[in-house]
């Protein structure tokens, strides 16, 4: 009896996870979360790949990590490479959190720098989780080379995402506050910025940086 009630619940989640309506594929997320099956694995993933709805996603996520690594890190890393954008940012994301060193492999220099905004933005925050103890300056320079990229909440991830390496970030952003490019040398001011006085607001810190810029400086000048 216990059995197949197990099973009836099991079919009911999976049915749910694809409902029209978003408070219900929210609701199994949490049921799948909430009681791990490994049924479960291969459908939240594909979920994951297709879920418009934010809050839908993170649960999503939550109940990935709810199930036991050795079943979710294989099915993630393969997805990193799907041709999806969503498919590639979630898992990622999914993998930062997560956070098994055994994935950093699956992070690459492509991805690091993928042409979609999301899917590069959550390489960079899963980069620097997983980033093994002595790849902390590689990946300083690899990220280094994002500098300027995008609007400002772009701007922002990636400097949190360098300022989190800590002291190893130091070459890499005063070099590219010498750069050519402008955007470039006030995205490293900034971060220099936020890393020495990380309370202060990232948009205090770039229009500060701009201004120093604009003024032919680098942000080194008086240290």
């Amino acid at each position: 009896m216990t059995i197949t009630r197990h099973g009836t619940d099991a079919t009911r989640v999976l049915q749910e996870l694809e409902d029209s309506r978003s408070s219900v594929r929210l609701r199994a997320a949490l049921a799948a979360g909430t009681a791990p099956d490994p049924r479960f694995v291969d459908r939240l993933v594909e979920r994951c790949a297709i879920e418009p709805e934010f809050f839908v996603r993170d649960m999503l996520t939550w109940a990935l990590t709810r199930h036991p690594v050795s079943m979710t890190l294989p099915e993630l890393v393969r997805e990193v490479s799907s041709d999806r954008a969503q498919a590639r940012s979630q898992a990622l994301h999914t993998l930062s959190k997560i956070g098994d060193r055994r994935a950093w492999p699956a992070i690459t220099r492509t991805l690091l720098s993928d042409a979609d905004t999301d899917v590069a933005r959550s390489a960079w925050r899963a980069a620097v989780v997983l980033v093994p103890e002595g790849e902390e300056s590689a990946l300083a320079t690899v990220l280094a080379t994002q500098l300027g990229r995008g609007e400002r909440e772009t701007q922002l991830s990636l400097s949190r995402a360098m300022v989190s390496l800590g002291e190893v970030v130091v070459p890499v952003l005063s070099a590219a506050t010498t750069g050519p490019d402008p955007h470039v040398r006030a995205h490293a001011v900034a971060t220099e910025r936020l890393l020495r006085d990380p309370d202060a607001g990232f948009e205090f810190a770039i229009e500060e940086a701009k201004r120093v810029v604009a003024l032919g400086g680098s942000g080194q000048e008086g240290r």
